[in-house]
């Protein structure tokens, strides 16, 4: 009997995360609903969540931006080149998009402030004196205070260091990377149990309106990267391949990001687009290495969710906002972004960065990430589906105006 109990809730937390995140999403409604005083006292289940995303958050940043930078590798085809750069300004117009959007948009959240003492930078002067405070931090002071912009300095610099280790220092740095990715995976897996104590205190202590506003930023969301999907990103493939681009990508949303919208992960997609980069007769030696880079550095989706909800956060706490800090904004969006980890609601985890830049404690930052997990059902699944649709939509359009380039230096020569 106990071994088959046993046996269900392995089944269960093995299951698909999104049908039990959606599960915990109903039930929590349907509790604050029934039952409002049991709706608050599950909120402990909402707090443990949050606070175990607090724990994790700085060193996963940590290692893997160490593991990245070390493991790279140089001296890969030309061609790889004006892929990294488009990838680079997909990323960054993402963010630019968001920025004017949310500000025509403006969004706000449920947060519980409290007695916590805000003290938001008066223009880009004083945010760029802060940044340069947070990068000389302490390393061990960083990871304790959850000082994003002095862990990510500390990492680059040792990232860069341990480029020139042995092999088997590099490995124990993929390793460790690993098991920092697996740590979040497993706090993730209890995003149904935390999502559930979130939604129904918050239902329960705020009222049903909460639900239009978590509406209301879901559609600016996905609305951003609708824009992404089918303005900017063609802008960019007309820029290579001098005709119409939409054929081009009806073919990678269509191929790739409808299997990415559900798999809900770059990685897992990886597969996907080199198996569709073949059917349309891409440069082997190109493709093999531009579709794993862009798993990790192609993040226009990322960054629209970091810059959104960072500025949903700003604007709750009523601080002002002024062009150089968004455009500051936009740079540490994008850079944030190339950074998410390869697990589902990883882009999530680095809002803190962005919300460092405006004095948001990380208190109120991690609520910020909560309400990201809440809305994550249709927001993540969107946001992986631009990403890795992004990855071969790029890599087809260079290689595509290289194939038409070579003939015609051919006959020239």
């Amino acid at each position: 009997m106990q071994n088959n109990v046993i046996g269900r809730l392995g089944a269960l937390f093995a299951g698909s995360l999104v049908k039990q995140i959606m599960i915990g999403l109903v039930a929590g409604v349907a509790l604050a609903w029934f039952s409002p005083d049991a709706a608050l006292a599950v909120g402990l289940l909402g707090e443990l969540f949050v606070r175990a995303l607090k724990a994790v958050a700085p060193l996963l940043v940590l290692v893997l931006v160490i593991s990245s930078i070390a493991n790279h590798q140089q001296g890969q085809k030309t061609n790889i080149r004006p892929i990294i750069m488009l990838y680079l300004l997909s990323t960054f117009f993402a963010a630019v998009v968001a920025v004017i959007f949310s500000h025509l948009f403006p969004q706000t959240l449920s947060m519980n402030v409290g007695a916590t003492q805000i003290t938001p930078p008066s223009g880009i002067g004083e945010v760029l004196h802060g940044l340069l405070i947070s990068m000389v931090s302490n390393p061990i002071e960083a990871l304790i205070n959850a000082n994003y912009i002095g862990i990510l300095v500390w990492a680059l610099g040792l990232g860069l260091a341990f480029r020139h280790a042995s092999p088997g220092s590099k490995a124990f740095l993929n390793d460790a990377s690993s098991a920092a990715t697996w740590v979040v995976r497993c706090v993730i897996r209890c995003a149904p149990l935390g999502i559930f104590g979130l939604v129904a205190s918050i239902l329960a202590s705020t009222g049903f309106d909460a639900i239009w506003e978590y509406a209301n930023l879901l559609t600016l969301l996905l609305g951003c990267m609708l824009i992404m999907a089918l303005v900017i990103n063609p802008m960019l493939v007309l820029l290579r391949i001098r005709r119409n681009p939409y054929p081009l990508v009806f073919t990678c949303l269509r191929e790739s990001g409808v299997t990415a919208f559900f798999t809900r992960s770059s990685a897992a997609n990886i597969p996907v687009n080199m198996a569709l980069a073949k059917r349309l007769n891409l440069d082997e030696d190109t493709y093999s290495v531009s579709i794993p880079l862009g798993a990790t550095i192609s993040m226009a989706g990322a960054s629209i969710t970091i810059t959104v909800l960072t500025l949903a956060a700003v604007h709750t706490l009523g601080i002002s906002v002024d062009v150089p800090t968004a455009i500051l904004l936009s740079l540490v969006a994008s850079l944030c972004a190339c950074g998410a980890s390869g697990v589902a609601g990883g882009s999530l985890l680095l809002i803190p960065v962005a919300c460092n830049m405006f004095g948001i404690p990380n208190d109120l930052a991690m609520q910020v990430v909560a309400v990201g997990f809440i809305i994550g059902v249709l927001q993540d699944s969107a946001e992986t589906a631009l990403n890795s649709s992004t990855d071969i939509l790029f890599t087809a359009a260079v290689c595509q105006a290289e194939a038409e380039r070579a003939p015609r230096r051919t006959v020239s020569e």
